[in-house]
């Protein structure tokens, strides 16, 4: 078997992967990053979701983010590097094609400190005492050991901690996924939204498509093209089987609904179907139960944390297993103001020197349903990445590092948790 030795390995390229891998090398250590597709962008390129979401205070439209989050929408051109608002709260990404190629430029701007395999995934940790001391990639070369003195979790689905014996809770009832598509040369009419809707209502009780939400319409990529996230299926994504069936439940499902708006819905006569996302979108397995497990109430109380390294402003957001026409959820979720993400949520127990970032990280069912999203894992990423350059650099674990140092540390690079004056 062959092995590799770094000083941080990132096992997963996501939006909160990809800024923990960036972080980690800009600050100076020796950085290995792994992803299981050809890119890097997780729910923004392997899905096709273009929302950034997390980035902007609703009631005040304010940046409460800044950092690699903001660097990567200045860099599209969609976001003044100066900028203190923006007009929307739903800030978009205009392109998938640029989001992977600016992804891949960022990260060989840091070469040869930050070395990428795209096609890797790893698949098992080896534990002595309370350290992990070799990771499994496997690739086109077969398996690869690393050794790695931190080693970041953004695969989502908290595996690494899983497989390295860290206690992770996974709730009763998970929320939903989604399969997220776009249907070209469609014709704008008044109301397409609701015909929309009211022929996926036909086909629900017509037995035809088990689970749907909206649909959430949007001329966004093109004038005749339009991006839909309506799917709904139900399922375990950490668990591979039930994640093939969802995969493929969710193409039938969009398969569907496109036959139904092109036959029943004006504007979609002469529509044709572009593409589903490489992967279906996943919204919660697996999170860690971590050294603090922030709660849904320390994010209505806006509770503030010595050692905050991220802030969170999305909505509480729990996907039900139900249809839901005309909307997402069946109760309005809560709209809290910038609230603190701890150092502490991001570290395992009993594991020394891992680190969890994005999805996955320690939060109740309710809280993660707002620290999920993009611009907010993207923010966890960073964190973790700077904490893994700091341990490495000061030679002790994540989980004897201050997290105040951490935030200190972000605050110098202009990132970290929201300053409220």
């Amino acid at each position: 078997m062959n092995t590799l030795e770094t000083d941080v390995l990132v096992c997963g390229g996501g939006c909160a992967g990809l800024a923990a891998a960036l972080a980690a090398a800009r600050n100076h250590a020796r950085v290995l990053l792994v992803e299981r597709a050809g890119f890097a962008g997780g729910i923004v390129t392997t899905v096709g979701l273009p929302y950034f979401d997390g980035l902007v205070d609703k009631k005040t439209n304010k940046i409460v983010l800044r950092g690699i989050p903001l660097e990567f929408l200045n860099r599209l051109g969609i976001v003044a590097p100066d900028a203190e608002t923006v007009p929307k709260f739903h800030v978009l990404v205009d392109s998938i094609e640029r989001f992977k190629l600016l992804a891949d430029r960022m990260l060989a701007e840091q070469s040869p400190r930050l070395s990428v395999l795209y096609h890797a995934m790893a698949c098992g940790a080896e534990v002595v005492a309370d350290r992990i001391d070799r990771v499994l990639v496997a690739s086109k070369d077969g398996l690869t050991a690393v050794r790695a003195k931190v080693i970041v979790d953004g695969t989502g689905d908290a595996d690494i901690a899983c497989w390295a014996g860290a206690p992770v809770t996974k709730s009763p009832s998970l929320q939903p996924m989604t399969m997220h598509f776009r249907i070209g040369n469609v014709n704008r009419q008044p109301d397409l939204s609701a015909k929309c809707r009211d022929a996926l209502v036909r086909a629900h009780e017509a037995g035809e498509l088990p689970l749907f939400y909206g649909p959430g319409l949007m001329f966004h990529f093109a004038p005749d093209e339009v991006y839909v996230h309506a799917t709904r299926v139900a399922g375990d994504a950490s668990d591979p089987g039930q994640l093939t069936a969802a995969e493929m439940q969710g193409r039938r499902d969009v398969w569907t609904m496109f036959e139904r708006w092109k036959k029943e819905v004006p504007g979609f006569e002469d529509a044709y179907l572009i593409e589903t996302g490489p992967y279906i979108g996943v919204r919660e397995t697996r999170r860690i139960v971590g050294r603090y497990v922030l709660t849904e109430d320390d994010i209505k109380a806006e509770k503030p944390f010595d050692d905050a390294v991220a802030t969170g402003c999305w909505y509480l957001d729990l996907h039900p297993q139900a249809a839901t026409p005309g909307s997402a959820q069946k109760e309005k979720g809560h709209q809290p103001g910038p609230y603190d993400i701890p150092y502490r949520s991001l570290l395992p127990q009993q594991i020394t020197n891992l680190i969890v970032a994005g999805r996955c990280h320690s939060a109740t069912q309710w809280a993660a349903s707002s620290t999920r999203v993009t611009a907010t894992a993207m923010a966890m990423g960073q964190a973790a990445g700077v904490a893994g350059a700091l341990a490495v650099e000061r030679n002790v674990a994540p989980a004897e590092l201050d997290g105040r140092l951490v935030r200190q540390t972000l605050h110098q690079q202009h990132a970290g948790p929201y300053l409220r004056s």
